[in-house]
């Protein structure tokens, strides 16, 4: 059977259509790899791109759309309410099939001492690809972000895995990791106090004490004038949507606040969505083979 792995590059550039089809084209372009969704947000100033097929290349499809990036994306210029580091701002590797993490890994790091050599850039590597321990979450390495790496990269224990040993002005800097799928779900406050999402993300975000496989983060989307508290559940077998949407809305409620819908950013696993209906249906003892869709592969 043929590999398949994964891959969700982040780009820093959500605003101008032009630039995004263009870093995309990319993906389009390169044999072997399909294009499965890729979704912008203004407010983010972001872009997320998913792609899978074999992995060598993927790894290909990858670099191209860094390379990309790092010409058209000045990050010296760039704004916007997601936290940010470099042009291309993250690049997972996610075993899907016939493929292990160790491989996936191997990818990250392939790809990695790649971009660090031919494209200046300075790349760590997080997750299950990180060479330290205070490596794997990627918050951590991306605290300061663009504007405070200058001064971040110059310390002994934040040296870059590959590329120069300074930040690039213009492109910042790459994560590059392995991980297990990832769900990128945003919870949208009927509020436009950014101070109360930041509250909540710090009460339901593993690093504060809370949801033990949840990052957070609030952000301010402008367009709608509301808080989001924009939320990465890194193991959502362990901790779930609903776990998620349901702490946001508890500890919304004693600032008075509602909670006026959530989005998903990319694709999502079929299994989490049941794992929702079978909460809020309070369905017994259900089988995802009861799923039309899921039998028709059969």
């Amino acid at each position: 059977m043929a590999k398949l792995v994964e891959c969700v590059p982040n780009f820093s550039e959500g605003r101008d259509k032009e630039i995004i089809e263009k870093i995309v084209d990319e993906v389009r372009k390169t044999e072997g790899v399909k294009l499965l969704d890729y979704c912008s947000d203004k407010d983010h100033n972001r872009s997320v791109v998913t792609m899978i097929g074999g992995p060598q290349e993927v790894k290909e499809a990858a670099f191209k759309l860094i390379k990309k990036a790092s010409e058209l994306i000045d990050m010296s210029k760039h704004e916007g309410a997601h936290p940010r580091m470099g042009a291309t701002d993250v690049v997972p590797f996610i075993p899907i099939k016939d493929i292990t993490t160790e491989e996936c890994v191997e990818l990250a790091k392939e790809l990695g001492k790649r971009v660090g050599e031919e494209l200046n850039i300075p790349v760590y590597l997080y997750e299950d690809a990180a060479t330290a321990p205070e490596r794997q979450n990627l918050a951590n390495i991306r605290k300061g972000q663009y504007e405070g790496f200058f001064e971040k990269i110059k310390q002994p224990e934040w040296k870059p895995d590959f590329g120069p040993n300074e930040m690039n002005e213009k492109s910042g800097a790459t994560v590059i990791g392995a991980r297990f799928p990832l769900i990128a779900y945003n919870v949208n406050l009927g509020t436009d106090n950014i101070e109360i999402a930041n509250a909540i993300a710090r009460k339901i975000r593993h690093i504060n004490g809370g949801l033990r496989y949840a990052k957070a983060v609030g952000v301010m989307l402008t367009e709608r004038n509301i808080a989001q508290v924009s939320i990465n559940l890194v193991q959502y077998e362990k901790t779930a949507i609903y776990t998620a949407q349901e702490m946001v809305k508890m500890e919304a409620k004693r600032y008075g606040v509602p909670v006026v819908g959530a989005e998903v950013i990319g694709l999502v696993p079929m299994k989490a969505l049941i794992d929702c209906a079978e909460y809020y249906l309070q369905i017994e003892n259900f089988d995802i083979n009861q799923v039309l869709e899921s039998r028709l592969g059969e």
